[in-house]
């Protein structure tokens, strides 16, 4: 079994020699059996054991053992104590998942620690089986389909190309010790029961249903890398990251791709977004209705906006913006959230004014210094150029369609507390420039904002 599991190493290239590696030891068979034929293979092994105290003494009983097998083969060993049920408790899991992520947040601590090259458990081909069949149970896309992987990120699993009862014989060969952990004869865990009872009683239809349960997750395996690599070509034609801040996903160009619903779903999971709220965010797609946000999980802190022809994937701007005050002498325009630049320029025949939305041209006589660069609120207006009568920003933004985003990314220049200029768009006609106007004050925007 050793040469049949560097082979697998190798095939799937696993691990290398150069750097040491974190292996997950609760003391059971598969955890002995893996570490110690990496140890056997010259891997440079940290055996990590977690006390979960779900168990009472046989914990403290698992815990003893571990150290002491790891000491007798000269192995370093590393353990943890978890409040495993207050875990539970706060993040409002089970007991048994309270464990796995506890478990693989400390591996990952481990592996930073000793600047190890991977995090190496004992899942077998039997637990891919399981696995997949959780799954199924739970309802899965193909890739709860296909089993557990032999690598995932820095976590690898070099004995998922043997079985449950090939352990037991190397165990047995090999005269290894173990510990048993009773929790594992109870069928009151979804899994345990799969084990215990489900896949015996399809062994009466089957006997090698095992087997081809996993043969089944390797070809769904592979039809996932083409699966995956079709939702990527996808995604290059429906998505526009190119704004840091933001993500883009034509809605024209989603639906006409194959399967957009999957496709949605995909995209979006990546930014912590569920299932069901990605379905519902779909159903949305063929009605007209524009500025509904949608969140992701909590988790996660993406939100998104159905905006008319698009969707727009962001995070919520939480800075509390505060006021620029901006002298005539133009000292302090450098040190601003927007990239501004001003200039005095006389007034003559042969001035022109450029009407370019970046750029604000006013009359210098009406305005008071210093300026005073901030966000738009509620309440606020102006009178828009070419216009006698005050409207609300609220109002100006409906009327030309502004979404979400764009009012959040909205400044304005005030002189005193009359708003002249709201910065890209629109300016105020009691501030523009006519026939007794002497002296322009020209404002540049560069169209870019220098922190959102």
């Amino acid at each position: 079994m050793i040469r049949k599991i560097q082979t697998f190493i190798e095939t799937n290239r696993l691990l290398t020699s150069e750097k040491p590696v974190i292996a997950g030891f609760s003391g059971g068979g598969d955890s002995v059996s893996l570490l110690y034929i990496l140890n056997r293979l010259g891997y440079r092994c940290i055996a990590a054991h977690c006390n979960f105290h779900l168990r009472e003494a046989e914990a403290d009983r698992d815990e003893a053992f571990c150290r002491k097998f790891a000491e007798g083969y000269h192995i370093t060993f590393e353990k943890n104590d978890f409040d495993t049920h207050s875990y539970a408790k706060q993040k409002h899991v089970s007991s048994e998942m309270a464990a796995r992520e506890l478990r693989y947040q400390w591996f990952e601590v481990l592996r930073k620690k000793h600047d190890a090259q991977a995090i190496v458990v004992a899942h077998h081909r039997d637990d891919s089986v399981e696995t997949m069949l959780l799954n199924m149970i739970r309802g899965t896309g193909i890739r709860g389909l296909s089993g557990i992987r032999p690598k995932n990120g820095f976590i690898v699993r070099p004995l998922l190309c043997v079985n449950k009862e090939e352990i037991k014989q190397f165990l047995e060969e090999q005269k290894l010790p173990s510990v048993t952990d009773s929790s594992n004869m109870s069928d009151k865990y979804t899994r345990n029961f799969i084990r215990l009872r489900l896949l015996p009683l399809m062994e009466e239809i089957n006997p090698s249903v095992r087997s081809a349960l996993s043969r089944t997750a390797e070809n769904l395996a592979d039809i996932e890398n083409i699966y995956l690599q079709t939702i990527e070509k996808s995604n290059m034609l429906i998505i526009n990251d190119t704004d840091k801040k933001y993500v883009y996903i034509q809605i024209e160009n989603l639906m006409q791709q194959p399967a957009p619903k999957t496709i949605l779903y995909e995209l979006l999971k990546t930014y912590g977004f569920s299932r069901s709220v990605s379905g519902e965010i779909f159903r949305t797609l063929t009605d007209n209705a524009s500025g509904k946000i949608f969140e992701a999980t909590e988790e996660s802190t993406y939100k998104l906006l159905k905006d008319r022809d698009k969707l727009i994937i962001f995070k919520p701007d939480t800075t509390i913006w505060e006021e620029y005050k901006l002298n005539e002498n133009l000292a302090n325009w450098c040190n601003l959230p927007l990239t501004l630049s001003a200039d005095k320029v006389p007034v003559d025949s042969s001035f022109e004014i450029d009407k370019s939305p970046l750029t604000g041209v006013f009359d210098y006589d009406k305005l008071y210094f210093p300026l005073t660069l901030r966000r738009w609120k509620s309440g606020d207006w102006f009178v828009p150029f070419g216009m006698k009568g005050r409207q609300k920003l609220s109002d100006y933004f409906s009327d030309h369609k502004f979404n979400l985003l764009e009012k959040e990314k909205t400044w304005v220049l005030c002189s005193k507390n009359d708003i002249f200029w709201i910065i890209g768009h629109r300016t105020d006609n009691r501030f523009r420039i006519n026939d007794k106007t002497k002296t322009a004050f020209i404002i540049n925007f560069s169209g870019k904002n220098c922190t959102n």
